[in-house]
């Protein structure tokens, strides 16, 4: 017989609405010696059969719940299955998107916990973020082989959360080798580099695509200020749409010659585009003092808040930049402001760019929200997958 939990009483409840995870302290007894990622049934306190899933000793997610039926092994068919899946349902996002990079594997959201996998073009880049993933490595890539025999591989899983669980970090290729970790993939009919190496996550923000998008509506002739850009992308959407000018401003060298290699590449070589390394913080208290104004100004900050004890901080961290960004804008001008933050909520993020407004002595009105892209979706059953929120503001 497999090992097996018994559940604390009432510490069913979140099960029986199909959330995936059981943290440590819901667990009353332990039947057998489970290793590391490997699959056991979970059990009420009055001992009736509630789910299967992995079992990881060292982290406060003690399990992982892999399915909610009994009869369903957790085998190389299931992840086929489940991965199979999650491609079909893309097709659509990716036909209407033009795309060839998108999200395959969204963890939770695709009851696969602790799995992301991105495909960009001809790669195919990894995560394998919890025990139970890592247990199951072999069935995984062995599926996506199936799915796409044409791609090759390369695993991302060197992110701090793997400690957590127990794992070492890892990365490189686990298919054979191309000459290059760089591809190129299509948005909206734009293109853009990814370097799954050396590139942010799994080598790129999938999850903004729709709000990129979402840019080009409101840029034509106007003069933007792109915060945090990173590799530029947003910027290509403003060019493209016919912005009067675009200023792009990062702390990091290397993401900003990303960024100008992806406005070559799309024929938005101009003086009117500008690539700026310099602390947005900095350079926003800067550019207010001297007076200066924009249309439309975009702000992508990275994670403020990684812990709950950082969310007093992060709180302060996105007033400040929100505050700064209305004291630039003209009368009537955009604001796209975001937070990729997850312990972040919509209502109190709304809050602090409402608390920044008053200190901005601005007013201002929300006229659209923005989320993570639909190939990032938000199981029901598990709603800490909504994680990235966007306003657009219009300041008066």
């Amino acid at each position: 017989m497999s090992a097996r939990i018994l559940l604390n009483p009432g510490r069913e409840k979140s099960l029986l609405r199909r959330h995936p995870w059981i943290f440590s302290k819901a667990i009353q007894k332990v039947i057998g010696k489970p290793m590391s990622g490997e699959t056991i049934d979970i059990y009420d306190s009055k001992g009736n059969w509630i789910a299967k899933g992995a079992w990881s000793p060292n982290s406060q997610i003690r399990v992982r719940v892999w399915s909610f039926d009994q009869n369903e092994p957790i085998d190389a068919d299931f992840f086929l299955r489940r991965i199979e899946k999650a491609k079909l349902t893309r097709q659509k996002t990716i036909a209407d998107g033009g795309l060839t990079g998108y999200r395959l594997i969204a963890g939770e959201s695709d009851y696969l916990p602790g799995i992301t996998i991105d495909v960009y073009n001809d790669i195919i880049s990894c995560q394998l973020l919890s025990a139970g993933a890592e247990f199951h490595r072999y069935h995984i890539l062995s599926a996506l082989e199936t799915l796409y025999p044409n791609a090759s591989i390369y695993d991302r899983s060197d992110v701090d959360v793997r400690k957590k669980e127990g794992l070492e970090l890892s990365k490189g290729w686990v298919s054979e080798p191309l000459a290059s970790t760089e591809t190129e993939i299509l948005e909206h009919g734009l293109k853009i580099k990814v370097d799954v190496e050396k590139g942010h996550k799994t080598g790129f923000y999938l999850d903004q695509r729709d709000s990129r998008f979402a840019t080009g509506r409101y840029a034509k002739d106007k003069e933007i200020l792109n915060c945090f850009c990173y590799t530029g992308t947003f910027s290509l959407h403003c060019a493209n749409a016919g912005a009067k000018s675009v200023d792009n401003v990062d702390v990091s060298a290397t993401a900003l010659d990303l960024a100008k290699q992806n406005h070559q590449l799309n024929g938005f070589d101009s003086d009117n585009i500008r690539f700026i390394k310099d602390d947005v913080f900095k350079l926003l208290r800067r550019y207010r003092d001297e007076g200066k104004q924009y249309d439309m100004i975009i702000l992508d900050p990275p994670k403020f808040a990684e812990s709950k004890a950082q969310l007093k901080g992060a709180c302060r961290g996105y007033k400040d930049i929100n505050m700064l960004a209305m004291q630039l804008l003209k009368p009537g001008g955009y604001l796209f402001t975001f937070s990729c933050s997850g312990l972040m909520d919509a209502g109190l993020f709304q809050k602090i760019v409402a608390d920044a407004a008053l200190d901005a002595r601005r007013e201002g009105k929300i006229i659209e929200r923005l989320q993570q892209a639909a190939d990032h979706p938000i199981a029901l059953s598990y709603p800490e997958g909504y994680y990235l929120k966007g306003l657009i503001c219009q300041i008066d």
